[in-house]
């Protein structure tokens, strides 16, 4: 496949993710109880979730907890560790490096059950994530709220624990990678691909279509500069913890900074509130590159 033909399938498979992330909110959103109807009908808020709305990464929180429960070796999850590590300090992957993440990604739950997945996911959550939530962007997110707003998180932590992770918030929903499964059980398969750069972006706008929200009146958070294409398709763009791509990209488009590892006040540039617009997360690109645990033969 030549290097044009790689680029054009890895754009197929994040809109094909995108789509498939969208719906999969819709239908867990509209399965649960019906919740008041909000106040402001077409403008809402997308967190990003790794170092935006919980310090570290969800996905490694979630690994840990699946190899406590000897889901995979800890040999695994330090070279998981270390891909995360590499990738935080180059900001980006080679089209092979995606390639290699999505046919490894969520490999390791095939087999397992969404039930099972769902149930170990309340528990790690409480082990731990809760304690990682950062105060600052929580009270963030509960402005839009008070506000009439419905609020989504969109990252690319497997749907499921999405869900969870915004339920344990009171958020309205999740936008998350869609792992494949034939009757309740994962195939190990990813629907299309994880949902990660422009994946997001279609996410958010399939979804604005499904809620009839007005993506000029939205407003997003990312810490990463991986999300401006999903933060470039909002009315208003808030970067949170960002890192110096983000910040510099901020700085020069006019988006407000909100800095919540030192203390300090957030740089409020040329935006006068984050209530009047936004819609879209950037979720740092995790490369899922868990492995099922190998068993002795």
């Amino acid at each position: 496949m030549s290097r044009d033909e790689k680029v054009t399938e890895l754009a197929r498979l994040a809109a094909v993710a995108g789509e498939a992330s969208a719906e999969a909110a819709y239908v867990i959103g509209h399965a649960e109880p019906t919740e008041p109807v909000p106040a402001d009908l077409t403008a809402a808020a997308f967190f990003d979730v790794d170092n935006t709305m919980m310090m570290g990464a969800s996905i490694f929180h979630f690994a840990r907890g699946l190899a406590a429960r000897k889901f995979f070796t800890n040999s695994d999850l330090a070279r998981f560790a270390l891909q995360q590590v590499r990738f935080r300090v180059a900001g980006k992957e080679s089209q092979d490096g995606i390639r290699t993440s999505r046919e490894q990604a969520l490999s390791f739950v095939a087999g397992h059950t969404v039930r099972e997945l769902n149930e170990l996911g309340e528990e790690i959550y409480d082990e731990l994530m809760a304690d990682k939530i950062w105060p600052g962007t929580r009270a963030l997110a509960q402005m839009h709220l008070d506000a009439g707003q419905r609020v989504w998180l969109v990252t690319a932590t497997p749907v499921e624990l999405a869900t969870i992770i915004a339920r344990r918030l009171g958020l309205t929903g999740a936008l998350g990678t869609v792992a494949e499964h034939v009757n309740g059980v994962y195939t190990g398969r990813l629907v299309g691909e994880m949902l990660h750069g422009p994946a997001k972006a279609h996410a958010v706008r399939a979804l604005a279509a499904r809620e009839g929200l007005d993506l000029r009146r939205c407003t997003a958070y990312s810490d990463s500069a991986n999300d401006v294409p999903m933060l470039s398709v909002v009315g208003t763009a808030v970067a949170v913890n960002p890192d110096s791509g983000l910040r510099e990209i901020a700085r020069r488009r006019g988006w407000e900074i909100r800095d919540f590892r030192t203390g300090r006040k957030a740089a409020k540039i040329g935006v006068p509130s984050v209530l009047g617009a936004g819609a879209v997360a950037g979720a740092v690109a995790v490369g899922l590159a868990y492995r099922k645990r190998e068993h002795a033969s």
